[in-house]
């Protein structure tokens, strides 16, 4: 079975840093879920303008709301990032034989709380600074996926690149 990285966006309240979700999703192969109610409607130049040449490569579905999104995928891992969550995001083993959900809460209030108690093994966290209230959702996003992806050896994504005007061929 072909590894399955999911990205879930519990009420995403800001169209740039899901346009740039989206655009991840699109080159990593990760299917994107996005749960209503947004801030933004799809059709908002903030959303397209960040993701817009990769949009056609998206593989995106939306829910009414956690339990609509919930019922529809009953199969695989739920992982909830959180500033709450007791064990470090690279410190877990995600299993490439399952899919994986990475489940991130709104920009202003994360996931909420009785959510994450309901889950507490899996209630993970990007370690950062105590001080700080958290990272961009967008950069949160991108840090988690290839953090999956690196345990699974990057499946179906190019590994090395190419010069446009030399040849990697000719350094000695």
């Amino acid at each position: 079975m072909k590894p399955q990285l999911h990205i879930v966006l519990v009420e995403p309240q800001i169209p740039q840093n899901t346009g740039n979700i989206s655009r991840t999703c699109a080159v990593t192969g990760a299917k994107l879920h996005l749960i209503q109610p947004m801030g933004f409607t799809v059709t908002d130049k903030h959303l397209k303008r960040a993701g817009l040449d990769y949009w056609d490569k998206l593989d995106i579905t939306y829910y009414n709301n956690f339990a609509d999104f919930s019922n529809q995928n009953q199969q695989g891992l739920f992982y909830f990032f959180t500033t709450k969550g007791r064990h470090i995001h690279s410190n877990v083993s995600y299993p490439p034989d399952q899919p994986i959900y990475l489940i991130f809460g709104r920009e202003d209030k994360g996931l909420p709380e009785d959510l994450l108690f309901q889950h507490p093994d899996t209630c993970v966290r990007i370690p950062m600074r105590q001080t700080l209230r958290s990272l961009n959702l967008s950069n949160s996003v991108a840090i988690a996926a290839y953090e999956v992806l690196r345990q699974w050896n990057y499946p179906d994504l190019s590994t090395e690149g190419n010069l446009t005007q030399y040849s990697w061929d000719y350094i000695c």
